[in-house]
């Protein structure tokens, strides 16, 4: 029995999971040993479970001292390189959990060569030490949903008998069928033109119009027994809310984007939360339903009509309740690379 194996040290390595933090385990004891670990970034395996690490590639690690509970690190200039706000947040966050722990250290002063890096990350001041417990706490009131600047067009009987078949096929709510195109409309004529095929417009053009009066509802696109269940679908951007095997709703939806891939495979929903704190970006994630680590469908404002996320499965706030309110805890899901 290899016993030094068994009894070596081991810290926590901070990188991300979708919109959420997630440790790894890596050998050491240090502050030094630590950040090492955090600039060689995720292992080939945990990158296939959906893992990522947004500090910079060759970040050179200049210094590090500990004492009286602060870490002082000194990195070089690639780690405040780049002006993507989400980006700066998430490495400084993985930084301060990091470094966080080791040695006895609670506070984290973060120096780029040697001086303290003013204004550069959104919303956060890197002239004092930070500390976990001030990033995990909010930084703003969630938000509700848009409010209604335009007058809403008059009802049309084109837009009310497109929504009717919208909904006979299980894109729309029939309580959203009122002759007028506004958010719901839109977004159930996306679902559809993904599922179809077509082009994703949103808008209820010619070859919209022409297959809605030949289509049929979607099915399930994998095998499940009865109750509940959610598909996933990659290449088309849809999720599916099931029930018996029958699929009650199609929703359009925004997957993670070629860096940040969402990973495919069987989970199920382990919470719900209806609103969820992201650490490393700083902002809410309404009526979340995390299903693998901080990967989880939820509500944002910006869905656009091709995967876009950090992982997740971003919804718009027409169908993220719904969806939170249909889901149970221990609900599958199963997220499909290829549906065609």
């Amino acid at each position: 029995m290899n016993v030094t194996a068994r009894t070596a040290p081991s810290l926590q390595v901070w990188f991300l999971q979708g919109e959420q933090m997630i440790a790894v385990d890596r050998p050491g004891s240090t502050v030094e040993d630590a950040l090492r670990q955090l600039l060689a970034g995720p292992t080939s395996t945990e990158v296939a479970r959906g893992i990522r690490t947004y500090v910079p590639a060759r970040t050179a690690l200049r210094s590090v001292s500990v004492g009286d509970g602060l870490a002082t690190i000194d990195v070089g200039a690639r780690f405040v390189q780049g002006n993507d706000a989400p980006s700066l947040l998430a490495r400084l966050s993985q930084l301060v959990h990091t470094a966080a722990g080791p040695e006895g250290a609670e506070r984290v002063q973060l120096l780029v060569k040697g001086e303290r890096p003013p204004g550069v990350f959104p919303g956060v001041g890197t002239d004092v030490p930070l500390t976990v417990d001030f990033l995990q706490t909010p930084s703003a009131e969630a938000e509700g949903p848009p409010l209604q600047i335009d007058a809403p067009a008059p009802p049309s009987s084109g837009v009310r008998d497109a929504q009717q078949r919208l909904a006979a096929l299980g894109y729309l709510l029939p309580g959203d069928v009122d002759g007028r195109f506004g958010p719901s409309t839109a977004a159930a004529v996306l679902a559809f033109q993904k599922w179809e095929g077509l082009k994703r417009d949103g808008k209820l053009g010619p070859p919209t119009l022409k297959r809605l009066s030949t289509a049929r509802r979607p099915t399930p696109i994998t095998r499940g027994s009865s109750g509940r269940r959610a598909e996933v679908l990659l290449d088309r951007q849809v999720a599916l809310a099931i029930e018996n095997n029958r699929v009650v709703r199609a929703i359009h939806v925004s997957t993670g984007a070629a860096a940040t891939p969402t990973p495919p495979g069987r989970f199920k929903v382990y919470a719900k939360i209806a609103r969820w704190w992201s650490v490393p970006f700083r902002e809410w994630l309404l009526w979340a339903l995390p299903f693998h680590g901080g990967i989880a469908l939820h509500e944002l404002a910006d869905v656009p009509a091709y995967p876009a996320s950090h992982g997740c499965v971003r919804e718009r706030f027409v169908n993220s309740k719904w969806m939170y309110d249909f889901a149970r805890v221990g609900m599958p899901v199963n997220v499909v690379k290829r549906s065609r």
